[in-house]
């Protein structure tokens, strides 16, 4: 059995070695670290074909439409300037608020459908010219948009880190992992604003931060908040509706309305319903709808081929006799939630990619959820929230986010380590605290989690 657990260790240092030192794709990665995996702990041969075909199906069959939809519903915002309006519409709402707080409030509506990368991208301009008249330091305002992205990026689905996190766990309540995620991700957020305010108190302005102020954002032919934001808010309240359906017993005469609510209020459901009345919002640009899906098709298909890889690697370590090993050997069951936060934040850190750290985490995650206590639908949530912290520790140079930020946020590269690097590392080691808090609350008043 020692046998079996170092040769996911060296799978483990395969996936970090091979996606950052000889810069192959995560998806071959993965895919030679299962087939491995596999061969060296004695699987038969006939039988590891039919379990990659099985992982990978299963994964994409569990979140696969979710990522697409959710995909689709970003590239709409984007495309039509929704996100400008939700912006627009949240600094005119939080004016009373430090500038900080509101450009990372923004950045936490925003980044829910809206990948971080591209986020920031749509957004930059908009941090440059509120600098620009606010006289506001330009490192304060990016480190508040990339902090206030990055956390939704890693906790709250339909993003796919949490999405592909949820379908390795077997997470059946998504519902409660956004609201979770949602709780959490919001005081990170307040976290990184903290910060970002700390800093425009410490650093003083300078024009040469804003290389031009041509930065106004055209008003016009914008769409509508409500418009905006609908995509958003509706799936999301469709799956609220849809946990409350459950605990309803409907009468025998309305049992064919109960199953049509719950059919509606299926995540699945729910998303499209949100793409739908995102791809109204097209009506507006005069654009070609076949472009926008596949431009979302286009952005989600290395994500599928990724989770459902990762989904493969770890239907492979669910094969290996781990929990008693791990129980007897190596792990204390006290640690708990560490594990995952400590695994996340390693491959995050070595790798870059917080996507990738997430899928490979909860992968290996799985099999020990019952050594650790954490086998319950909450205590799957924790772990996944975890995880997720554990993916912001921290965004440094191999991390393709860290080059946006430093690029089109005005930083060099000392100054983006000093502050977005260390933003990312406040953001996770904190988050870790309110996760294990939030954990022992729940475990000490309800006796679950």
């Amino acid at each position: 059995m020692s046998l079996a657990f170092f040769f996911l260790a060296l799978c483990t240092l395969w996936i970090i070695l091979g996606t950052t030192y000889f810069k192959i794709h995560p998806f071959l990665v993965l895919l030679s670290a299962a087939l491995f995996l596999g061969i060296s702990t004695g699987i038969p041969l006939t039988n590891l074909v039919g379990i990659i075909g099985k992982g990978f199906g299963k994964t994409i069959e569990n979140v696969g439409l979710l990522i697409l939809f959710g995909t689709i519903i970003g590239v709409v915002l984007e495309e039509s300037k929704a996100t400008h309006t939700i912006a627009n519409t949240l600094l005119n709402t939080l004016s009373r608020l430090p500038l900080p707080y509101a450009v990372s409030c923004i950045g936490y509506i925003v980044s829910i459908p809206v990948f971080c990368d591209s986020a920031f991208v749509i957004l930059s301009s908009l941090n440059k010219s509120l600098a620009s008249k606010t006289k506001t330091p330009m490192v304060a305002l990016t480190v508040a948009l990339s902090t206030g992205l990055f956390a939704p990026h890693v906790l709250i689905p339909p993003t796919p880190g949490p999405l592909a996190a949820a379908a390795n766990l077997e997470v059946e309540n998504l519902f409660l992992l956004i609201v979770y995620g949602a709780i959490l991700a919001f005081l990170l957020v307040i976290v990184g604003a903290i910060y970002a305010h700390f800093l425009s108190k410490r650093i003083p302005f300078s024009e040469q931060e804003i290389m031009s102020n041509d930065y106004t954002i055209s008003l016009s032919n914008l769409p509508p908040i409500y418009q905006s934001i609908a995509p958003i808010l509706v799936p999301i309240t469709l799956m609220a509706i849809g946990t409350l359906i459950q605990l309803y017993d409907f009468p025998p005469n309305l049992s064919f309305f109960k199953d049509v609510l719950i059919l509606i209020c299926t995540p699945t459901f729910a998303l499209l319903i949100g793409m739908l009345l995102a791809l109204r919002l097209m009506k507006r640009q005069k654009k070609s709808l076949d472009g926008i899906i596949e431009k979302g098709i286009s952005l989600a298909a290395p994500i599928l081929i990724i989770t459902g890889m990762g989904g493969t690697l770890g239907l492979i370590i669910q094969q290996l006799p781990l929990n008693e090993f791990v129980s007897d050997k190596l792990v204390n069951p006290h640690w708990g939630l560490l594990i995952p936060f400590l695994l996340a934040a390693v491959l995050k850190t070595a790798q870059g990619s917080s996507t990738v750290s997430i899928i490979t985490s909860t992968s290996i995650m799985f099999p020990l959820l019952g050594v650790l206590g954490l086998e319950s639908e909450l205590g799957k949530v924790w772990v996944i929230l975890a995880v997720g912290v554990g993916s912001m520790t921290v965004s440094h140079a191999n991390d393709s986010y860290f080059w946006i930020v430093s690029q089109l946020g005005g930083l060099d590269i000392k100054s983006a380590y000093k502050y977005h690097t260390f933003g990312t590392f406040l953001q996770g080691t904190i988050g870790f605290v309110l996760v294990a808090f939030g954990y022992a609350i729940t475990q000490s008043l309800f006796g679950i989690g």
